[in-house]
C-alpha cells in the first residue's frame, strides 16, 4: 500500500532543499561511476549464508 500524496510531498521537499552548488561539485568530480566502491569489513556481507547453501 502506498500513499502517493506522501511520495509527492517527499519529492517536493527534496527538490526545495537541493543544494545546487553541491550538485554541481558532485557532477564535476571525476569519479569512476562504473567501478564498485570499496566496502568496509562491516559492509562486506554475503547475500547467502554459506552454511545454508544447498548447491554445493
Amino acid at each position: 500500500m502506498s500513499n502517493t500524496n506522501n511520495d509527492t510531498s517527499d519529492i517536493k521537499k527534496a527538490a526545495e532543499q537541493a543544494d545546487s552548488q553541491q550538485i554541481e561539485k558532485n557532477l564535476q568530480e571525476n569519479k569512476p561511476f562504473d567501478a564498485p566502491e570499496e566496502l568496509s569489513e562491516e559492509e562486506q556481507t554475503s547475500f547467502i549464508d554459506d552454511e545454508l547453501r544447498t548447491d554445493k
